[in-house]
């Protein structure tokens, strides 16, 4: 069982989902991940949607904002990282050629957010934790495993996340396509590769499932559609989906961190 009580700065940590439908959400990810909701109201008269795995945060669902419904941006996966203060990694963000499209804020006592957008375009969230970690449990079938950047400048990319978290990137040898990988705390962290063509800059969100194929022709029968249909890597299948409301994330089953 991967519970997590605590994140090392520069960890990947939360999850959650920004869509224009969030009760549709809701019900396409509890029959493909049997996930339970619990409704936490916020101010403004919204709710931010927790999703649980054996009574254990994994992930949450939420309202798209006004801002970005009216940019026409597509309902999307947003990945969060802990940092020590939220504030300081804004202002090196910006040193670094990132761009802070949300300055620091507090969300009540849970914890201090800003959200920022790296030099190539790929949005992402710091986390100071105060209340609320992140996610409770990951690593395991139905929790967050690994998210993953899509650059379209992949010899680039790194510099602005090495120099801002700290972290240690490395080439993964024995690859059909260039890949890097994260680690930060001594851990694999997550990773890097070159955007396809026509695809966009982010970070994409994994889900670990037991069988990719299954959970792939899940997500079909739900609404869902395929990205990329199951395919092997050293260590596992994995697929790249879309909800109904248009959310892209990635399905693995295979070989886990503890």
């Amino acid at each position: 069982m991967a519970e997590r009580t605590e994140y090392a700065p520069g960890i990947f940590s939360w999850t959650d989902l920004s869509t224009t439908d969030p009760e549709s959400a809701k019900s396409f990810y509890a029959a493909l991940f049997g996930w339970q909701s619990e409704d936490l109201p916020v101010p403004g008269g919204s709710v931010y949607s927790m999703q649980q795995l054996e009574g254990k945060n994994v992930a949450a669902i939420a309202p798209q904002p006004p801002q970005q419904r009216e940019a026409g941006a597509p309902p999307a996966w947003q990945s969060y990282i802990t940092v020590t203060s939220a504030d300081d990694a804004a202002r090196r963000a910006g040193e670094l050629g990132g761009t802070v499209h949300a300055p620091p804020f507090d969300v009540m006592d849970a914890g201090r957010m800003a959200v920022i957008q790296d030099p190539q375009g790929a949005f992402f969230i710091v986390w100071e934790p105060k209340s609320n970690i992140g996610a409770g449990l990951v690593n395991v079938p139905g929790a967050l495993c690994w998210n993953e950047l899509a650059s379209p400048e992949l010899d680039a990319a790194p510099d602005f996340y090495t120099k801002l978290f700290g972290w240690t990137v490395e080439p993964f040898e024995g690859g059909a396509t260039r890949y890097l990988t994260i680690k930060a705390a001594g851990k694999a962290n997550g990773g890097m590769r070159e955007a396809q063509p026509q695809e966009p800059t982010y970070w994409l969100v994994y889900f670990a499932v037991d069988d990719v194929d299954a959970a792939m022709n899940r997500v079909k029968e739900l609404g869902g559609r395929a990205i990329a249909e199951p395919f092997d890597i050293a260590m596992a299948r994995i697929g790249v989906v879309q909800d109904p409301q248009g959310a892209v994330f990635a399905l693995y089953a295979g070989q886990l961190e503890p």
